[in-house]
């Protein structure tokens, strides 16, 4: 991407961030000396902003945010950058997350290099990580319930009293397993170091072509996780009634589900296109983040 193709930013801001949105101030500024315009959602404060910048921001709904920029930048932790895939539909624009949450698996760079990282990717140097996204439709007999996207998993688990569910699992329409345990996790690449890596599944490599289905606590020990292909169709079924059971998207998502529930998860069309650090190196995050050799 060239420097002249870049003339309109969009900034997503972590919610109950001042920070962040003091951080949002110096950027119009720095914006609008390049002839950049800065775009945002409804939440960031534009009054405030424009007061101490004099700077105009403009404010578009989420829906349409992606739609109109050419880059956005998250300000905000892995949260904020999920919520932001599911934000970003099918356009693929590229997003960059600078961190101001805990983890930072996916908004990578630290505040201080901010603007160094905006001055790489005005000039082209840059480099974007595809990652891969799954679409989930929730079906109730012949009605379509829900139709999303994920980023990192679908979740289908009891709430706290629930006795353990029995959940069918389905590849290409071929029978896999009737689960019984307290829930089972379709997780992404990108998803395995979340929900998937605490219930014991495995790391996936973020660019490798594959899905893990996770149980959750299983009642029959040798029920183990299974990677699979990302263009299979999987299907989840919850069997047991009676009992409270949610399916959850991206930890962010939730929807009640009923005996007979079909949760029917493919791979999206789309990718979510993550901005990545000059020389990254993923073993780097993963020893940093999960305190290997300490």
């Amino acid at each position: 991407m060239a420097q002249s193709s870049i003339k309109r930013i969009g900034v997503v801001v972590k919610p109950h961030q001042p920070d962040a949105l003091e951080t949002l101030c110096q950027l119009t500024t720095w914006l609008s000396g390049r002839g950049i315009t800065i775009v945002g959602v409804p939440e960031i404060e534009r009054e405030r902003i424009e007061h101490q910048t004099g700077c105009r921001v403009e404010v578009l709904d989420d829906a349409e945010l992606a739609k109109h920029v050419d880059l956005i930048l998250v300000l905000g932790g892995d949260g904020t950058m999920i919520a932001t895939s599911r934000m970003v539909g099918d356009t693929e624009v590229p997003v960059i997350g600078v961190n101001y949450g805990g983890l930072g698996y996916l908004a990578e760079f630290p505040l201080e290099e901010l603007f160094p990282a905006l001055e790489g990717v005005l000039n082209g140097d840059y480099t974007i990580q595809q990652r891969l996204m799954l679409s989930v439709e929730l079906w109730r007999g012949e009605e379509l319930v829900t139709r999303n996207r994920v980023l990192n998993d679908v979740v289908v688990n009891k709430s706290a009293l629930a006795r353990i569910i029995e959940i069918e699992a389905y590849l290409n329409q071929q029978f896999v397993n009737l689960f019984r345990a307290d829930g089972l996790i379709v997780a992404t690449p990108t998803g395995s170091t979340a929900y998937n890596l605490s219930a014991g599944g495995p790391i996936i490599f973020p660019s490798m072509n594959g899905v893990v289905i996770t149980p959750i606590c299983p009642f029959t020990l040798s029920n183990r996780p299974i990677v699979v292909p990302d263009d299979s169709m999987i299907e989840v079924r919850l069997m047991t009634e009676n009992e409270e059971v949610a399916l959850t998207l991206d930890g962010q998502v939730g929807f009640p589900l009923q005996a007979g529930d079909r949760a029917v998860i493919r791979k999206s069309k789309t990718s979510f296109n993550l901005v990545q650090p000059p020389n990254r190196n993923y073993f780097d995050v993963l020893r940093n983040k999960l305190k290997w050799g300490r």
